[in-house]
């Protein structure tokens, strides 16, 4: 099973999006697909259409080892999508990890686990560097970046940076960048275009040449308990996603998918 985190410490990046609409596309080009949403939020979790009644397993138990994967994992509407759902609970867990023996490791010995049910897991992460972000990039084999195009966007993104060197360093040396993805692209703003060549200059081949643009399609499907793709499929924003797929599926390893 490939495991992807979708991580930014920036809030209102359209981490929760991009992590929903990729899983979503994943699905619907056949693979087998785990959303984990590790954002005490539960954003994705909402978004895929999850009450709180649904959420007996969740994240939570997941990190604290009351649960498999398996055990945690929810069929949502979406063939070949299942989603582990975040709770309340999980805003106390970076708290109670700090007691835990191996604290840094607990999502990865989840992981390591799991039957291999899935082709590909995809991990919503919270928007800080604590713990438990910390246990998705050890436990992970690559992270997508969403980046807002925006004035901060690159100091963001290098303190982000320099995490996942120490993480490499320390935890989990197999840890790559699978790529930065422009998120919230306004065409009619230059400095979204300034920030855009900014970050493929200092980043190279690494940033997606896909851009995902303003959308209020992308903004309401939450609303609606759907990702965007099954919301409005022909929306600028769908469109957008089922392309960003498409190139990140394109730098996978597939033959380890394949089998």
């Amino acid at each position: 099973m490939i495991r992807i985190a979708v991580a930014n410490q920036k809030g209102g990046v359209g981490k929760t999006t991009t992590a929903i609409n990729l899983a979503t596309a994943l699905a619907a080009s056949g693979w087998r697909c785990v959303l984990v949403d590790l954002d005490p939020q539960g954003n994705a979790s909402t978004g895929l259409g999850l009450q709180q009644a649904q959420r007996v397993h969740s994240s939570y138990d997941l990190l604290l080892g009351d649960a498999s994967l398996k055990d945690a994992a929810i069929p949502t509407l979406i063939p070949n999508l299942d989603v582990v759902p975040a709770t309340v609970d999980l805003s106390g867990a970076e708290i109670e990890l700090v007691e835990h023996e191996n604290r840094t490791g607990r999502l990865k010995a989840a992981f390591d686990k799991s039957d291999a049910h899935w082709d590909i897991c995809v991990i919503d992460c919270p928007p800080s560097l604590g713990l438990i972000t910390v246990n998705a990039l050890v436990a992970v084999d690559s992270l997508l970046v969403p980046l807002q195009c925006e004035f901060f966007a690159l100091e963001g993104l290098s303190q982000l940076l320099q995490t996942v060197e120490r993480i490499k360093g320390g935890f989990n040396p197999a840890l790559s960048i699978l790529g930065v993805a422009l998120t919230m692209y306004d065409t009619r703003n230059r400095l979204t275009e300034q920030v855009a060549d900014d970050v493929r200059s200092y980043l190279g081949d690494l940033v997606f040449d896909t851009v995902i643009p303003r959308n209020v399609r992308l903004s309401e499907a939450p609303s609606h308990g759907l990702p965007a793709l099954v919301y409005d499929h022909r929306c600028a924003g769908s469109e957008a996603y089922m392309k960003l797929a498409r190139e990140l599926i394109g730098r996978l390893p597939v033959r380890e998918l394949a089998a």
